[in-house]
């Protein structure tokens, strides 16, 4: 009589990269705890809700996997040891390498998130992603303040309006992405709206 194999292991780490991936491609709310178990290796509902306790819960740990990771693109834009054009500049272009990169879906999870959770139910579970992007765009006006007090920018520069710039630039590679507009592209993109720190210098 043969021998049964060993039951396979429930593999939490990888269970959860495998829900990130979900979520980053479909969003919160489209992505079913059917896809869920499935892409866990076709666990019981049971042992989903004994490993994470909800899905919104997994979400959870989803997003803060992501901005540990992936997430870490724009932290460029906190680094005092950058020249401040320098920091948007990099933070601009290691967005568009990651989301134009293999491996994963395309896009920014953080950008797409904005439509991830939009009923007033499940907006909580979003908040993170908010206040992720709320901080990029804290970080672009920190980096615009700086150039101001360093005099490379005019004193008169309208900080909001030129982080604002920088940021719906951000925002927007993540729709570029999506519909396949190739890396290469996007970095020629990248030489023109970095024209807007250029002319706003100090004369």
């Amino acid at each position: 009589m043969a021998k049964m194999g060993r039951p396979r292991t429930f593999d939490r780490e990888q269970a959860v990269e495998q829900a990130l991936r979900l979520f980053w491609q479909h969003g919160y709310e489209s992505t079913s705890l059917s896809q869920l178990k499935a892409g866990m290796g076709g666990i019981s509902a049971p042992s989903f809700y004994a490993a994470f306790g909800s899905k919104a819960a997994l979400f959870a740990e989803a997003v803060r996997r992501y901005l540990d990771t992936h997430g870490q693109v724009t932290e460029c834009l906190w680094d005092d040891a950058l020249p401040p054009r320098d920091a948007i500049e990099q933070a601009l272009r290691r967005s568009a390498k990651m989301q134009c990169g293999n491996g994963h879906p395309r896009g920014c999870m953080v950008a797409l998130g904005a439509m991830s959770a939009p009923s007033a139910e499940h907006r909580a579970v979003a908040r993170p992603l908010a206040t992720s992007r709320g901080r990029t765009r804290a970080g672009f006006a920190r980096c615009v303040e700086r150039g101001i007090s360093s005099g490379e920018l005019d004193g008169r520069t309208d900080v909001a309006a030129l982080a604002l710039a920088f940021d719906s630039f951000l925002l927007g590679l993540s729709t570029l992405a999506r519909d396949g507009v190739r890396h290469q592209a996007m970095q020629s993109a990248i030489d023109g709206v970095m024209a807007c720190w250029d002319m706003a210098r100090a004369r």
